[in-house]
């Protein structure tokens, strides 16, 4: 058996570079999909989309983390009926539920569509999404299972073959429906999903088959379910806090759409241009937004289980260095990002998407989604400390300020406000998590590092806003030029990081 620190380390290798593949091929279909659709188009996938996040929260009721934990404890002490108890009832308890809510909501979705849907043509899209809900509930339960049996390359596989075939079928339904309308085409692409989950599933349930639990002699079903009450009492014991954190983002997320078209249907926008800024934001800018934050996510799944450990042992030092490596790995990554797609804002929309609007937005949300790099982590810590009623009411807080100051803003600044809104509130969450996490354990803080980034990041800038000057006296196209100043402003970065030296020194241990 691995040792902790290898578990830790593995762990998230196996999951960064599968998230990496995964980026990479979700952008590709992305920047297919925003291309043919449009942002229109987009902005229907957007409405049609929240509904089913809040059907999963329910259906799965924070399982997946719980799930994981009583595996590795039941693994720990070779209690094999125990791992098969947990699946048992916990694949009871969600597929139930996600048949139960799907039905309901395939029956009364033409309601909901009147409720949430502020563009009708949204209605074929959510009506070919909903029933992944499912589909997803039970992959996540088996994912549980394999993550605490430290099986990170099972879920790892699963994913890039998801979006394997989610590209695939993306390109072959979007292909074939959008000669009947953009509504139509939006509904494949929703399908699409449908599809790809489908088969990582059935590569999840193959994967178990080959390397699970093997089955004792007059084990049942029935069994299981009849002794699995004190079962379910630890699974829910564990994953109700954690789904309330869920169901409000859920529940945010299902009622955005209608907000924010609101809010610019106040500032004098038609339903038409509001669903296109819509997909502009959420379709356009968020997607590039997001796409740096796959190694910091890959390292917070791993990082909940070290803080637990650390945690338990009453390991403050222990604690404290995963914190440091965490917050270290988010700076990193997230200071070039941000120079990057505040810099280069609109030739990467102009490039990616064939949408310069978009740009503007992108630039705004740049610099204050700097923060969200961090966030990760410092959910992960919380979540680690058992903090977790720290992280829901942390959210609720700021998405009730993310609520107000949209419709504030969006009202009287249309799609730009609705943009400051965003970051503002990605800035609160991060602020709020690092006082939650300052107040429970005292939080390590070494400066220089972080001066040291900031230095490098005024030279990537300049560096980079001179090499664009360079290249656009070029016979170049727009990618070339794109391409060329972005890698030039790199070297820059790292190289100013280099003579620094920074990074190299033993850092002090100070605590606040």
């Amino acid at each position: 058996m691995p040792q902790p620190s290898q578990a830790f380390i593995r762990g998230t290798v196996f999951l960064s570079v599968a998230a990496f593949i995964n980026r990479i091929l979700g952008f590709i279909s992305g920047m297919f999909v925003a291309r043919v659709l449009g942002a229109e188009g987009i902005g229907l996938l957007m409405m049609a989309h929240p509904l089913v996040p809040l059907v999963i929260t329910i259906t799965e009721l924070g399982l997946p983390v719980a799930i994981s934990k009583l595996v590795a404890e039941a693994d720990a002490r070779g209690d094999r009926v125990k791992i098969r108890r947990i699946l048992h009832v916990s694949l009871f308890v969600t597929g139930f539920l996600s048949v139960t809510l799907t039905t309901f909501s395939l029956l009364g979705s033409e309601w909901i569509a009147s409720v949430l849907l502020s563009d009708e043509r949204a209605y074929y899209a959510m009506l070919a999404i909903t029933p992944i809900a499912p589909i997803v509930a039970v992959s996540a339960v088996l994912k549980g299972y394999f993550r605490g049996k430290q099986r990170m390359h099972a879920i790892a596989a699963s994913d890039v073959l998801e979006n394997t075939v989610q590209i695939a079928c993306v390109l072959a339904l979007v292909h074939v429906l959008l000669p009947y309308g953009v509504a139509y085409a939006a509904a494949g692409a929703m399908a699409a999903s449908v599809v790809s989950e489908s088969f990582s599933l059935l590569f999840l349930l193959a994967s178990y088959k080959l390397h699970g639990e093997v089955k004792l002699p007059g084990e049942t079903w029935a069994a299981h379910l009849r002794k699995g009450r004190s079962t379910l009492f630890e699974l829910l014991r564990i994953g109700l806090p954690t789904t309330g954190n869920g169901v409000v983002h859920s529940l945010y997320g299902a009622f955005q759409p209608l907000l924010i078209t609101t809010s610019l249907a106040a500032a004098g926008i038609g339903t038409d241009m509001a669903t296109k800024q819509f997909g502009m934001i959420a379709g356009y800018a968020f997607p590039l937004l997001f796409m740096p934050s796959f190694i910091t996510q890959s390292l917070s799944t791993a990082l909940i289980p070290a803080i637990s450990e650390a945690a338990a042992n009453k390991n403050s030092l222990l604690m404290h260095e995963r914190m440091e490596q965490a917050l270290r790995l988010g700076l990193i990554i997230g200071a070039p990002a941000t120079v990057i797609l505040y810099v280069w804002a609109a030739p990467l929309t102009t490039i990616i998407y064939d949408a310069p609007e978009a740009g503007l937005l992108l630039k705004i949300l740049a610099p204050m989604f700097f923060l969200h790099y961090f966030d990760a982590p410092l959910h992960a810590i919380l979540l680690g400390l058992g903090r977790a009623n720290a992280t829901l009411w942390n959210y609720v807080i700021a998405t009730a300020f993310k609520v107000a100051a949209i419709y504030i803003l969006g009202s009287h600044f249309g799609i730009v406000g609705i943009a400051f809104a965003l970051g503002l509130s990605i800035v609160l969450i991060a602020l709020l998590n690092f006082y939650s996490i300052s107040g429970s354990i005292g939080f390590y803080w070494d400066i220089r590092p972080y001066v040291t980034v900031f230095f490098a990041m005024i030279v990537m800038v300049f560096c980079g806003q001179g090499a664009i000057r360079y290249f656009d006296g070029l016979s170049l196209s727009m990618l070339w030029k794109t391409v060329g100043s972005i890698g030039f402003s790199m070297l820059a970065y790292f190289a100013a990081l280099s003579l620094t030296k920074a990074w190299s020194r033993k850092s002090r241990k100070i605590y606040t």
